[in-house]
């Protein structure tokens, strides 16, 4: 009789176990990750040459190039207390996301069509609304990405 006992336990002990398996890594966090990191790709890589595309091609003077490369930082760091009451309050992260991140293209897109000389595009004023409209874009998509990225996770299930 005590060996009948003994061995409902553990089967008692097994279900339990299964009950309480781990969740393996959600797939969809490697999207997540892969998004973000090119977006950031995208972003230090324009700033790394911002301050000398400023001095040498739009022949702002050092001073002012640096102005305008610290105030483009700042509002990048600043931006995501407007992106987070955007998502929470209006349109959720989702459509943040997507709609933000059509800013941030934009952005990069009024950039690069500014640098094309044979266009005709007076480059200062489309640099300058390309780095806002950047600047808007990374912070508005900032903090709904991690957000988005842990809402995937189902803990305490979830493997470490």
């Amino acid at each position: 009789m005590g060996d009948t006992v003994k061995k409902k336990a553990k089967e008692e002990e097994a279900e339990g176990e299964e009950q309480f398996q781990p969740v393996p890594y959600p797939k969809s966090v490697f999207f997540i990750v892969g998004n973000e990191f090119c977006e950031r790709f995208s972003y230090y890589g324009m700033k790394a040459i911002l301050s000398i595309y400023l001095k040498k091609k739009l022949h702002f003077t050092e001073d002012k190039a640096t102005v305008i490369y610290h105030t483009f930082s700042m509002f990048c760091y600043f931006t995501p207390i407007f992106g987070a009451m955007i998502a929470d309050q209006l349109l959720g992260k989702f459509k943040t996301i997507v709609y933000i991140s059509i800013i941030y293209v934009l952005g990069h897109l009024l950039k690069t069509l500014a640098a094309i000389p044979t266009l005709g595009i007076p480059p200062v004023e489309f640099s300058l609304i390309g780095l806002a409209l950047i600047a808007i874009g990374t912070g508005g998509i900032k903090p709904c990405v991690s957000a988005f990225g842990g809402d995937q996770f189902k803990l305490p299930e979830q493997e470490r």
